[in-house]
């Protein structure tokens, strides 16, 4: 981002073998270098101060697509007759420091470098963070930092393992996309002598963070007693993302069909999942790209459950 003096120097990327391979360790060691009358930085509130090294610049700033590990180095700067001990950390992104304790004798400075990783499958856009200095005494200096993750915005979803199970129908959603999404969900039964349930789409309670899988329940108490029946979800979301997944499901009332004595059971009615078939209208921007969308093993719920995982 420039700055009223000039355009501010972005974080370097590591060297591949260095990202692959290296620990922290290994990247560049802690550097002590003589002060020679340099200019106090602006977070010198008294005593030792902190900046980024290597020119004026204000704070921080990094960019990266997901997966990546950028690099960057901090100045603690004690001007002061009597060395000062301070401890480094970072606020709201993944920041790793090669030293955390940093010993700074007097008229000296401390360059430490250290790494800002940028999640796998992390949305596209900024994030805002800090790096800490804290001394023995408890006084801190700190850092504004930016981190930009780059790569373009897609939104894709998929339903997926959907089944009756009792007086439930158990799915999941999977976001194959790099956005959040907000899942908005629609219902429809049809069965042999018309449509036996149907939902008007509706925004179910949760945020689907990128590659995110979140197993839900639907309750439908009032199902057939005696009915082949296909169960249609049809989900959508921001962006133009968009799924719709189809089970075929048997009601069949098996103590009327074994002899009289079965009338109670009647009424409850039994549930066959005979097949699953999809008809997928997936997002335009992921058809060609989808992975494959094979599912976990489906796992009954309760009807507020969810959990989620990352996508397999």
């Amino acid at each position: 981002m420039p700055s009223a003096a000039r355009a501010l120097p972005r974080a370097r990327r590591l060297p591949p073998a260095l990202a692959r391979t290296a620990p922290l360790c290994l990247i560049a060691p802690l550097c002590l270098i003589a002060l020679l009358g340099a200019a106090p930085s602006p977070s010198a509130a008294g005593g030792w101060s902190v900046a980024p090294s290597g020119g004026e610049r204000p704070s921080f700033y990094a960019e990266g697509p997901p997966g990546t590990l950028l690099q960057d180095t901090v100045s603690v700067t004690n001007p002061g007759r009597a060395p000062v001990v301070v401890r480094l950390s970072g606020t709201g992104v993944r920041i790793a420091f090669a030293e955390r304790g940093v010993r700074v004798p007097a008229r000296t400075r401390a360059d430490v470098p250290f790494t800002v990783s940028v999640p796998a499958g992390a949305e596209p856009g900024d994030r805002s963070g800090t790096i800490v200095a804290r001394d023995t005494d408890g006084r801190t200096r700190t850092v504004p930092m930016r981190l930009r993750v780059g790569g373009p915005a897609l939104a894709a979803l998929t339903v997926e393992q959907v089944a009756v199970r009792g007086d439930r129908i158990t799915y999941e959603l999977v976001n194959r996309g790099t956005t959040v999404l907000v899942p908005r969900l629609a219902v429809r039964a049809d069965g042999v002598f018309g449509r036996v349930l149907d939902r008007a789409p509706r925004t179910l309670p949760v945020r689907l963070r990128p590659s995110t899988r979140l197993r839900l329940t639907e309750p439908w108490p009032h199902r057939p007693a005696l009915d082949s029946v296909d169960v249609r979800l049809t989900v959508t979301a921001q962006g133009g993302a968009h799924d719709t997944a189809i089970a075929r499901a048997r009601f069949v009332p098996w103590g009327a069909v074994a002899g009289g004595a079965g009338v109670a059971a009647a009424g409850a009615g039994a549930v066959i999942v005979v097949r699953r078939r999809g008809s997928r209208t997936a997002d335009r921007g992921s058809a060609a790209g989808a992975p494959d969308r094979a599912g976990a093993g489906e796992v009954p719920l309760s009807d507020a459950g969810l959990t989620a995982g990352a996508v397999k």
